[in-house]
């Protein structure tokens, strides 16, 4: 349902990675089934209950990228388009980023990814990924008020991460994936029960400290990947971000994209 919008790779397309879902032999088999993730011949990880496969299969393509990706610098970040400009979100757990990323999403933004920002070694544009938004526990129940239309596929719960489900990425979203978009806004969010929605500045110094914390591979790139992160930050506008209602932070966003020169 997720993905329905995607198209198949054909016999002679390149694949990055092999990853299979198959569920546990033995006993498993009839009690207490369990899914087991294969990559490329190998168990990275351990079996899960079944009806957790879903989100298995979401982590693990996450941790393919992540670790093995390293033709394109990557961030632990979320990142929408609008207009050919970029706007990334890198943030911890519990900050209210993939929330403000569905938001975003159903309010004109162009989704490029949720959870993986993919910067393009030869000119810092940043790669769509374009795959479905993680969302969980009180988010699912912010998302399906502020956005009914969204399609979210069934709940998850007991995971490792509470209660999950993904958010499925608009159509359109997914037929411009061959389209990439040039980093404009570093925005650091922050959600914060009951306060006014505020945009400060922050200084590129201590937000290129902080993006680098949130890389992959940036110590792995090396005079590459500070130079990719250096000309990021150099031709973006960095901000700290604090909220609590998504009308407001969408109003923000709206506004800060007016106000910013092309």
């Amino acid at each position: 349902m997720l993905y329905a919008d995607s198209l198949l790779a054909g016999e002679k397309d390149f694949v990055d990675f092999t990853v299979t879902l198959q569920c546990s032999g033995g006993l498993r088999r009839w009690w207490r089934q369990q899914v087991i993730l294969s990559y490329d011949g190998t168990n990275p990880f351990v079996p899960l209950p079944l009806d957790h496969a879903f989100p298995l299969l979401e982590w693990a393509m996450n941790w393919c990228i992540s670790t093995q990706a390293h033709h394109v610098l990557t961030l632990h970040a979320a990142v929408l388009e609008r207009g050919g400009r970029a706007l990334i979100m890198p943030a911890p757990p519990g900050s209210g980023k993939s929330t403000l990323c569905a938001g975003l999403t159903s309010r004109n933004w162009r989704l490029l990814s949720d959870e993986l920002t993919l910067f393009s070694l030869s000119d810092g544009s940043v790669v769509p990924l374009g795959r479905p938004i993680s969302l969980k526990n009180e988010s699912l129940k912010v998302i399906r008020e502020f956005a009914p239309d969204v399609v979210l596929n069934d709940v998850t719960h007991d995971t490792s991460k509470g209660s999950v489900s993904h958010m499925k990425v608009p159509t359109d979203h997914v037929q411009r994936l061959g389209e990439p978009a040039r980093p404009r806004w570093v925005v650091f969010p922050r959600y914060v029960p009951g306060a006014p929605p505020a945009l400060r500045p922050r200084s590129k110094a201590d937000s290129m400290l902080e993006l680098g914390r949130n890389a992959f591979n940036y110590t792995l790139l090396g005079l590459t990947g500070f130079e990719v992160l250096a000309d990021v930050v150099d031709g973006c506008d960095c901000y700290d971000f604090s909220y609590s209602r998504l009308e407001d932070a969408v109003a923000v966003f709206d506004r800060l994209v007016a106000e910013t020169a092309p």
